[in-house]
């Protein structure tokens, strides 16, 4: 079995065969300042759902984000936990990946076409990046980023298909092109994005680092104040 998680905004788990084709089992917790709480148990679950315990696991496929800071952390080390404590191999990929790839799979008329993933990063930006599929394969246009809504709005204008959470937030300026149910990632298709059999053009799963892209929203004071205040 092939354990895929996602922390990057909503919680999601799955579960696929070894060829990572079919999906066994597969939770979506869309609370986002929970995840500690959320995910282990949600793990737990879903192996069970699947027929299976954690011994079962193959391997691993974590998304590395973009995401906020404590809630990607929780999936990172969650991962990594769970790899090293069974000896199998870990994949990172990138989270707007998986969703980049269901969209073309269930939205994308001819599944040919360019699609723009928004993620909502909050602080009034997106997480974003775009992606071109054709009959040889698909390929990401360019590093993930961060921006303004505003910044990016011309890009997703050129796009055949605009979806993600960050889209549905900024509708005026980003225009999604789907409905909540391409609103968050999802750890099957991050699952089927690092066994895809046309996989993204030069794809690395090694890596499981991850890309926060910003400082984290709390920061450890650089001076500690005294009594008085100075």
């Amino acid at each position: 079995m092939i354990l895929g998680l996602d922390t990057s905004g909503a919680i999601s788990v799955a579960v696929c065969d070894d060829d990572g084709e079919k999906v066994l089992a597969a939770n979506l917790d869309s609370r986002s300042r929970h995840h500690a709480e959320v995910l282990v148990p949600l793990i737990d679950a879903t192996l069970e759902q699947a027929g299976g315990t954690r011994a079962d696991v193959s391997a691993v496929v974590v998304g590395r984000g973009p995401g906020p800071f404590t809630g990607l952390r929780v999936g990172l080390v969650t991962a990594r936990s769970i790899a090293a404590v069974l000896g199998v191999p870990l994949h990172g990929v990138c989270s707007l990946d998986g969703l980049a790839l269901q969209a073309a799979q269930e939205a994308l008329p001819g599944k040919r076409g360019r699609i723009a993933v928004a993620l909502d990063a909050r602080r009034r930006e997106v997480y974003y990046r775009s992606y071109e599929f054709t009959a040889d394969g698909w390929r990401a246009e360019g590093e993930p980023a961060v921006a303004k809504p505003a910044d990016v709005a011309e890009q997703f204008a050129g796009a055949d298909l605009r979806v993600g959470r960050g889209a549905l937030a900024y509708p005026d300026l980003l225009a999604p092109g789907a409905g909540e149910e391409l609103a968050d990632v999802s750890a099957e298709w991050l699952i089927r994005a690092a066994f895809a059999r046309q996989p993204l053009g030069g794809m690395d799963t090694s890596s499981s680092e991850p890309l926060y892209l910003r400082e984290p929203d709390a920061a450890l004071p650089t001076k500690r104040k005294s009594a008085l205040g100075l």
